[in-house]
């Protein structure tokens, strides 16, 4: 589980798989890629008979590496994590900060599990799986990724929240290159759990997270804009820019998956809001412009200072 934990003592987090799930799910992968790797030399024996030694030679090793090593490989690219065996336990391959991996990510993997899985039969995964506090082997610590439980018995898996409709493509212009895995993760994991937590255990944390994104983006705090507001916003437009370079080519401008997307500005701004009311900045208080979701009256509790980024807990 991640280290996040709220002021009630909430631990928020994925659930990374253990050494038994996952080394069952590599041998469903290795039962198929073997099998196609056993058709596949019959099929080449046939084909090469009339070559001398050396070239047979060639092209064996060549088709070993394309079924065990370049196949595992493109099979987790285009499914995001999800191989056979995974998928038939119940496992994903994600980022560090929760996201779907790409194609560095399993080429990195792919390489390191030449190593870990083939030549040492997976003694060296296993060593590492058993040391590792979240059962990552040394291919996951290399390319920056996490094995995790899809099913849970008992949960589901929580999205995102969607912002505003009057936030929608505000924040293309912002530069988030700077904002490490861990924040991300940090960001996805509250969004997900926020309407499980006390109001206002739930605006203070909205307000640290978004205090650090701001730092880390280098743009002034939006003026009129509620920090879990702000998050969504965010955390919905890297997913808008991850599904573009992964489907559209990185196009600028558009249609993203949560709408229109608006043309780039420069780095670090911040794009005005569209003409008409916002009621969602009416409802927001004056003396705490960034502050939580409107909650339900509470007691009178002492004020809290501002945060050096500008967004403040309620009072």
């Amino acid at each position: 589980m991640s280290d996040l934990v709220t002021g009630d003592a909430v631990v928020l987090g994925l659930r990374p798989a253990r050494l038994p799930s996952r080394a069952l799910a590599i041998v469903l992968d290795l039962v198929v890629y073997l099998a196609g790797y056993v058709i596949l030399s019959i099929g080449l024996a046939l084909a090469i008979a009339s070559l001398d030694t050396a070239a047979q030679a060639a092209v064996s090793v060549a088709s070993f590496l394309l079924l065990m090593v370049g196949v595992p490989i493109a099979v987790e690219t285009l499914t995001h994590g999800r191989s056979l065996g995974k998928l038939a336990c119940g496992l994903r391959v994600v980022r560090d900060d929760g996201g779907p991996i790409r194609f560095r990510h399993a080429l990195v993997r792919g390489a390191m599990g030449v190593v870990e899985l083939l030549m040492t039969f997976g003694s060296v995964a296993c060593i590492a799986s058993l040391v590792s506090a979240r059962g990552r082997r040394l291919g996951d610590v290399f390319a920056g990724t996490l094995v995790v439980r899809e099913r849970v018995s008992g949960t589901r898996v929580m999205p995102v929240p969607p912002p505003p409709p009057w936030l929608a493509g505000r924040f293309t212009g912002l530069d988030l290159s700077a904002v490490p895995d861990g924040l991300w993760l940090a960001i996805r994991q509250y969004l997900t759990r926020m309407n499980q937590l006390d109001p206002q255990v739930s605006a203070a944390m909205a307000a640290g997270l978004a205090d650090d994104l701001v730092a880390r983006t280098g743009a002034q705090p939006p003026a009129g804009v509620p920090a879990a507001a702000f998050l969504m916003a965010v955390v919905h437009e890297r997913q808008s820019r991850d599904a573009a370079r992964a489907f559209a080519g990185g196009a600028p401008g558009g249609v993203g998956p949560m709408g229109p997307v608006g043309p780039v500005g420069p780095v670090g701004s911040v794009a005005p809001l569209a003409a008409g009311p916002a009621p969602h900045v009416q409802e927001a208080p004056a003396a705490a412009p960034y502050g939580a979701p409107v909650a339900p009256v509470r007691p009178p509790a002492p004020a809290a200072a501002p945060r050096a980024g500008g967004f403040a807990p309620p009072a």
